[in-house]
């Protein structure tokens, strides 16, 4: 089977817009939490999020272009060129385009996306509904649907394989590596450009999430401690957003033009709970398969995982079935490894928390730390594993995991390997 390797990340987070800066706020426990500046939350109970600030897509990408993305669709081209750009992937050409240095045709484009371009939609319905269909904005349409990030991808760098976008709610990010990691196994692709994005921090969104009780609300005053996954006084997650973009490529494409390796992703696995729209199956055998899945994909066993990044919402009833999932696939090492939920810092960024986490993997794994859980200050005694509370812990890690459950009952996991 062939190797699949890392050459480029990159990231638009609440805590970081780029790789490096990502890095060093998951080590100092950083919080990307505040006051909600996108809209007005007069009469809403929630008013925090974990927003991507002072977000500039014109360092990345060109300001025409921009005007006719979606901020979920700009998160993604600015991950992408940041991922690219350390790839070593790119050329400008002589008229300012830039061209993908590999084979077009055998590069592609997978992206997880949830929800699309909710701000277009909200300001579309507005001005329908306020002056009729006439004032509607005349790029409504390919602004708001969720393929159109990979699909700017894949126009802006000429790349001529597949462009796919995975949609399953909160796993698409885990997924779309996964669906891309097969595309280089099997060899319809030499290099793929993967990851998540979402950028869903409107009135509409938020109002919704909010009728579904899945928000916090308890800790509106004190925002940077509202995510508190595994901890007993969690009371609901806190909507983020931002972008993940890895390059993906096969060992032997990326050793023949000399690629420096971050790492492998060496496994992938996905189930379906089968149980509920909104809420996992209680037992967690549904996401512990999917664990298991991808440990037999990576050909490792569970104790050579060092550590796991949780899905981690911070709500009541996603953490102690998550732990129910971990110890359902890795047994009494689950014990034994660091388990964090970097949710605690970013909040849940939607499609983009899987690929957002792989890096965290990555990243863990070259420079040697667990992430921490920050606000975990009163274990719910559901939660009974090592999940690094509090305070970032170093150590050697050779293989890590990370899992990603979304509604409609999606549990998706890859594995992150040391290259080797």
């Amino acid at each position: 089977m062939k190797k699949v390797v890392v050459t480029g990340m990159g990231v638009i987070s609440p805590i970081g817009k780029s790789v490096a800066e990502f890095s060093q706020a998951l080590k100092d426990g950083k919080s990307g939490v505040g006051k909600i500046t996108a809209f007005d939350t007069t009469g809403f109970d929630v008013n925090i999020a974990g927003e991507v600030k002072d977000f500039d897509p014109s360092l990345w990408i060109d300001k025409k272009d921009a005007r006719k993305m979606a901020r979920f669709t700009q998160f993604a081209a600015a991950a992408a060129a940041q991922a690219l750009d350390q790839a070593k992937l790119v050329k400008t050409l002589e008229d300012g385009r830039k061209q993908i240095q590999s084979d077009p045709e055998l590069t592609g484009v997978v992206l997880g996306n949830g929800i699309g371009g909710f701000e277009i939609v909200s300001e579309s319905f507005r001005k329908l509904f306020d002056a009729g269909p006439r004032r509607m904005p005349p790029l409504t349409v390919p602004m708001m649907i969720g393929n159109e990030a990979a699909g700017n991808i894949s126009i802006i760098y000429g790349i001529q394989g597949p462009a796919y976008t995975q949609v399953t709610a909160c796993a698409s990010g885990t997924d779309a590596l996964g669906q891309a990691l097969d595309l280089i196994r099997s060899g319809r692709c030499d290099v793929v450009v993967t990851g998540g994005t979402e950028s869903c921090i409107t009135a509409f969104s938020v109002g919704g999430f909010q009728m579904l009780k899945a928000l916090s609300t308890k800790r509106v005053d004190t925002p940077e401690k509202a995510s508190r996954p595994f901890d007993a006084d969690r009371d609901g997650f806190v909507l983020g957003e931002g972008a993940g973009v890895l390059v993906l490529e096969s060992e032997d494409h990326a050793k023949k033009r000399g690629a420096e390796i971050l790492a492998e992703l060496a496994g992938y696995g996905a189930s379906t709970d089968a149980y509920h729209i909104t809420s996992p199956e209680p037992s967690g055998a549904g996401g512990g398969r999917a664990i298991k899945l991808a440990l037999e994909d990576a050909e490792i066993k569970p104790e050579d995982v060092q550590y796991y990044n949780a899905h981690g919402t911070s709500t009541e009833i996603n953490d102690p079935t998550e732990t129910k999932m971990i110890k359902y696939a890795f047994g009494d090492h689950a014990y034994k490894m660091k388990v964090s939920s970097t949710k605690s810092m970013t909040g849940h960024c939607i499609a983009g928390s899987g690929a957002l986490e792989a890096i965290v993997c990555i990243l863990a794994i070259r420079e040697g730390f667990y992430p921490p859980t920050i606000n975990l200050d009163n274990p719910d005694p559901d939660c009974d594993l090592d999940y690094v509370p509090k305070k970032v812990q170093y150590g050697t890690i050779n293989a890590a995991a990370s899992g990603s459950l979304g509604f409609g009952g999606h549990n998706g996991v890859v594995v992150l390997r040391k290259y080797s």
